[in-house]
């Protein structure tokens, strides 16, 4: 089974479409949508649609800080920015979309797996993975050996040493990486719809179950027709072009 990740879209269509379609070309048989589907871009129902279609099909999905602000969450912790975006984003959800996000988990755990959008370590406390020391209380949350999370917005992945430490690694897009069943390991997938590692790109992950891998891939995508949305719907000029710029 070959499982693709998507974490962070924020209501990015451009860069969700284009993700979608790379990972049907790499034989993804299902999706997993890690939370944040929504904040921050212009085409909040759009995406919410295509979303809940697909976990209709059978596709996972958590939910994140930002589609839970937008359901009327706290939103003290949030930058002026982004509170600007979630005002502008619960005005256009209908019932609907208020119903389906309502209904997404804080987790979801499938045998050796759990899918997270922040740390599993309370989960709805949306504790950031930022080093070794979230990512070791993440994993020591939850009996799993694979965990996978968004919410930082840059992928990386750590892993457990014999000496029972944890490990940062970059990926390398594209290149497979065997997920070796004697360690555990926590992997950040990445931003499908607004990277702030210096890359524009969208970025998302594959899981092959079977071949025991993990690959991440930055795909491009029309990143100037999504910022041009943005400005266009009124919301703050700098989710615009931060986009353009992978910031």
């Amino acid at each position: 089974m070959r499982t693709a990740l998507l974490a962070d879209i924020h209501s990015n269509l451009e860069a969700l479409q284009a993700c979608l379609a790379h990972a049907r070309r790499e034989g993804a048989e299902r999706f997993a949508f890690l939370g944040d589907l929504i904040g921050y871009g212009a085409d909040p129902l759009a995406c919410l649609d295509i979303v809940a279609g697909l976990v209709n099909a059978g596709a996972l999905a958590v939910r994140g800080n930002h589609d839970e602000a937008c359901l009327g969450g706290q939103l003290d912790a949030m930058h002026v920015v982004a509170r600007d975006a979630i005002y502008w984003t619960r005005e256009r959800l209908g019932e609907k979309e208020r119903i389906f996000i309502a209904g997404l988990p804080l987790t979801v755990a499938e045998g050796e797996r759990l899918y997270t959008h922040a740390s599993a370590d309370r989960p709805e406390a949306w504790t950031y993975i930022t080093g070794p020391r979230e990512a070791a209380e993440s994993l020591a949350a939850t009996p799993a050996r694979l965990v996978f999370a968004g919410h930082v917005h840059h992928p990386l992945i750590y892993f457990t040493t014999p000496g029972g430490g944890l490990r940062p690694f970059d990926p390398v897009p594209g290149v497979p990486l065997p997920l070796s069943d004697f360690r555990r390991w926590l992997v950040i997938v990445g931003s499908a719809g607004q990277p702030r590692d210096g890359n524009p790109a969208a970025c998302y992950a594959l899981h092959d179950e079977d071949a025991g891998t993990l690959t991440h891939f930055r795909v491009a995508y029309d990143a100037e027709a999504a910022a041009k949305k943005i400005i266009e719907a009124g919301l703050p000029e700098r989710l615009a072009w931060r986009l353009t710029r992978g910031e």
